[in-house]
């Protein structure tokens, strides 16, 4: 199960944040810090996947953006090193014309991911909604 969804920029500052299970505020800023401490400080050479304290961590690094993902020992670390890099490309495709929308990205996340657990991975179905939405908009 997924515990957590984060993008990070290369400064250590968290520009998404998803909890799939509650963590008070206090808590989460102290294990931002600490997860993005230790996926900075890791060279390229080194493995995308971390054993940190009672889970794992899985990222991996996209110019100036970290994706990280918190994951229970159950969770199948290359199935989610694999739902990092298909979430990159949904962004990259939806994006390609239009300016960065957070709450467009929560709704690409949500599509894709359902209280911790992968549900979607196929593009088109993932981008359905936002292309209805675009379509509301314009009209």
């Amino acid at each position: 199960m997924i515990k957590f969804f984060l993008m990070v920029n290369k400064q250590g500052q968290t520009r998404l944040s998803r909890y799939y299970e509650h963590v008070e505020i206090n808590k989460r800023t102290m294990l931002e810090a600490e997860v993005i401490k230790n996926c900075l400080s890791r060279s390229k050479d080194q493995c995308s996947f971390i054993e940190y304290k009672d889970f794992k961590l899985v990222y991996r690094q996209y110019a100036a953006l970290f994706v990280v993902v918190g994951i229970d020992q159950t969770e199948n670390e290359m199935a989610v090193y694999e739902l990092i890099h298909n979430f990159v490309e949904v962004l990259d495709k939806y994006f390609s014309r239009i300016m960065f929308n957070l709450d467009r990205v929560h709704i690409i996340l949500d599509e894709m991911v359902l209280n911790g657990c992968i549900v979607e991975t196929n593009r088109n179905r993932i981008l359905a909604p936002l292309f209805v939405l675009d379509k509301v908009a314009e009209s």
